[in-house]
């Protein structure tokens, strides 16, 4: 029974989502345009070791990577090695230490034969596998690094020595359940939307089969039982094992306190993330025009992008512990959403590091099978973007920056996404002279001449004019540059950026093309001491977006 598992069923993922890295991180394929037993089983391991608890990997056998990207069509397989090749990967599997067994399905990719492995995370760390093929061979740990499989040394070493026996929470079996508490019609949903080519399977096969095929249940015949994730998302109500596994909503109508409404979302955990997501939707978010005097376009806006709302929710399903009775809270106020999940984010990462970062990437993730749910269902990312994509969806609609916070013990983890500032643009008059400002035209003009007091209000119609017609990061560069000169690097990392050209180009020379910003040696410009720094315009710039 278990190898007709092994090499005949379907994978629980839409291979093509799969080969183009849609669904999966990088570091997490390998792609071999031939069979070489010796890379084979070094990568096994190293994916059965899952020092980083990203759940495992896939082997693609049969099509090579260029440069991050698989050269398509596949080089491909001929039709006769894929039995010999399937063979040879079930004598590789008693050679990890403890045995390990990968999931192998044949795929005709573009009228090619490729073989996948799916390499889920296993049980019993360290596992070790031989150097070379051949008797006497020495055994190692092996782990990913990127994109490559090497010897664990080192710290690496330490971490993997320190992970034995620690299972992360979702990926653990509950033996208070058995599989008849699942829902065939949710994985049936699930697979059929994910396409992948288990479900037709799944018409077929007992329902024991389906889930062990899937890793949602682990353990012999007599006595196999549901690991938690997949208790999260194929029961109807994961709070029989989870105490209060749902998202609690509480819509303030007013600033008094005592105005409210309480919403209960619940179900599978996808579920549960589009109900609450639809509410936030069609209740909450609002989409603003507001015409402009003298200017043929209106200023659209929202008081809070839902592309912000929907990373803040499912980064907090993503990433909470189902251990703790303590649901996702969302607090709506008429000037700012709030989510809060326990408990805080996984160590290195801290209060500070929250706050003073834009882009964060985690060394270990604590629901590593949910995050692999959630891609597959285009519900969260996972690739360390979603501070940036809340970063830069804020930015994009003109909206103050969000607030991630949480405390010294880290019990906690807080997203504040402030509601837009609605702009008051006022009719020409001659004492509103200043914040008679339209277009881009009107707001250089202005910047060019002494018109500009030293102390002046917040105008939130330069920020949205910067925001649409100079980019989503000119403010900051204004007020980055306020204190002193910054080198390209420095000037692009407060950004959260790299200092690549490309973001030089994308976001800095804009402001040098209008003259807000120059360079502190413009005779040479490729001086290697060359710094950025603000230009008279740019000081009154400076204080009309008021920092």
């Amino acid at each position: 029974m278990f190898l007709t598992i092994f090499v005949f069923m379907g994978l629980p993922i839409n291979i093509e989502t799969l080969v183009h890295g849609r669904a999966i991180e990088w570091e997490r394929l390998e792609f071999k345009r031939g069979w070489n037993p010796e890379e084979a089983v070094h990568t096994m391991c190293a994916f059965a070791n899952d020092l980083n608890n990203w759940g495992g990997g896939y082997i693609i056998i049969g099509a090579e990577e260029r440069d991050g990207q698989p050269v398509l069509p596949p080089e491909g397989l001929a039709e006769d090695q894929l039995d010999r090749i399937q063979g040879e990967i079930i004598s590789l599997s008693h050679q990890v230490t403890p045995h390990y067994f990968p999931i192998v399905q044949p795929y005709i990719l573009q009228d090619k034969y490729i073989l996948v492995l799916w390499c889920p995370a296993g049980d019993n760390r360290p596992y070790t596998a031989p150097h070379t093929q051949g008797n006497g061979a020495s055994r190692y740990a092996y782990v990913r690094h990127g994109s490559r499989s090497i010897i664990a040394k080192g710290e690496d070493l330490r971490r993997l020595t320190e992970l034995a026996a620690r299972i992360p929470f979702d990926d653990r079996v509950n033996h208070q359940a058995s599989i008849q508490d699942f829902d065939l019609g949710l994985i049936q949903a699930f697979l059929q939307e994910v396409k992948s080519d288990l479900y037709e399977e799944s018409k077929h096969i007992s329902l024991a089969d389906l889930t062990r095929n899937m890793h949602i249940a682990k353990g012999s015949d007599e006595a196999l039982r549901p690991v938690n994730v997949g208790l999260l998302f194929f029961t109807t109500k994961p709070e029989r094992f989870f105490p209060r596994a749902w998202i609690e909503l509480v819509w303030h109508r007013d600033d008094t306190g005592s105005n409210y409404t309480e919403h209960y979302f619940k179900g599978a955990l996808h579920i549960q993330l589009r109900d609450a997501l639809a509410f936030l939707k069609t209740n909450i978010i609002r989409e603003h025009v507001q015409k402009v005097p003298y200017q043929a376009e209106a200023i659209r806006f929202y008081n809070f992008p839902y592309a912000a709302v929907e990373e803040a929710l499912s980064n907090a399903i993503y990433h909470r512990s189902y251990e703790l009775g303590s649901p996702v809270e969302v607090q709506v106020w008429h000037d700012k959403i709030e989510v809060l999940s326990y408990p805080g984010p996984v160590p290195p990462v801290d209060a500070q590091i929250l706050r003073h970062q834009r882009r964060i990437v985690a060394r270990d993730y604590r629901n590593r099978r949910i995050g692999d749910f959630l891609k597959e269902l285009d519900l969260t990312e996972g690739r360390g973007t979603g501070f940036p994509t809340i970063y830069k969806a804020m930015a994009d609609n003109g909206s103050p920056d969000p607030v991630f916070d949480t405390n010294e013990q880290c019990t906690y983890f807080l997203a504040v996404l402030p509601a837009h500032a609605e702009p008051q643009i006022r009719t020409a008059g001659a004492q509103d002279k200043l914040f008679n400002i339209n277009n881009l035209e009107e707001l250089i003009a202005l910047t060019n001449t002494d018109s500009v007091p030293q102390s002046v209000p917040q105008s939130p119609m330069v920020r949205l004019l910067l925001t649409m017609h100079v980019g989503a990061y000119a403010d900051r560069i204004i007020a980055s540059l306020a204190a002193m000169p910054l080198s390209r690097r420095a000037l692009l990392q407060s950004l959260g950026l790299s200092g690549h050209i490309k973001n030089k180009e994308r976001h800095i020379d804009p402001l040098l093309d209008i003259g807000w910003v120059t360079y502190t040696n413009p005779e040479n410009l490729n001086d290697r001491n060359q710094k950025y720094k603000l230009t008279a315009s740019g000081q009154r710039l400076l204080r009309l977006i008021g920092e």
